[in-house]
């Protein structure tokens, strides 16, 4: 194949550009709020179980706590309704006197047992909103820290975009100095040789693999036209002679 000396050197500018590209896409797949994200989001999914846990416990003793509380009540009502028809004078048999005293005196019993169960409830509920709140702390600070880290992420893709745009345009406008069919061998080498399609020849040395040139090799490079494209036998990859190909 034969290219204007002119088209091989804007070939490695095109190369130039392309490995930047690639840069900046592994850049942007790599950045460190990235995997800050990842590990936080895997903090708070390591914790998910236990504050479900704390959740569900606590309402489950926020139910007893009411249900006791609701029985509390009910004898007191209970209480306070008998003491006020004795009080009345209403009640004038002496049997039923008794009988609603002996209720009365049941009810504080079932009162003071309903409440030292509520109490011990309630101690068991202050735990373990001890516990939510704890819980509850560290997610709010993971998920607050995941949402700077998501933020500084953006601003680093709005920059690293901006760059991608610019050198796809340079792409555009180099590659379109170059012949089609040095293109298409170009971009078929960059494919299977790792990204790197093309390399100048720098002081006896193959810019894509960085092996040194043998002596053969340097003399029929010497003897090639200028317009010939050279290709090194070892990575196959495009060779471009410069002013500092040391030939």
């Amino acid at each position: 194949m034969k290219a204007d000396p002119f088209a091989q050197l804007r070939l490695l500018d095109l190369q130039a550009l392309d490995s930047a590209l690639d840069r900046l896409a592994h850049r942007r797949r790599s950045l460190p709020e990235t995997a800050e994200m990842q590990r936080l989001d895997a903090l708070v999914a390591a914790r998910h179980d236990d504050l479900v846990r704390a959740q569900t416990d606590a309402s489950d003793l926020a139910r007893q706590a009411a249900k006791f509380e609701e029985e509390i009540e009910q004898v007191r009502t209970r209480h306070h309704r008998n003491d006020q028809r004795m009080a009345s004078g209403a009640i004038t048999v002496a049997k039923q006197l008794q009988e609603m005293e002996h209720e009365n005196a049941t009810l504080v019993r079932r009162q003071s047992e309903l409440e030292d169960r509520e109490l011990e409830v309630m101690e068991r509920a202050e735990a373990v909103q001890a516990v939510l709140d704890a819980l509850e702390s560290e997610r709010d600070a993971h998920l607050a820290a995941r949402a700077a880290a998501e933020s500084r992420r953006e601003a680093a893709f709005a920059e690293i975009d901006a760059e991608i745009e610019r050198a796809r345009a340079e792409r555009t406008a180099v590659a379109g100095e170059i012949p089609a069919d040095l293109l298409a061998l170009y971009e078929k080498l960059r494919v299977s040789e790792g990204g790197i399609g093309v390399g100048a020849i720098e002081r006896g040395r193959c810019g894509g693999c960085h092996l040194d040139l043998m002596g053969n090799e340097k003399a029929d490079i010497r003897a090639a036209p200028s317009d010939v494209v050279l290709r090194h036998e070892e990575c196959t990859r495009i060779m471009v002679r410069t002013a500092e190909s040391g030939l």
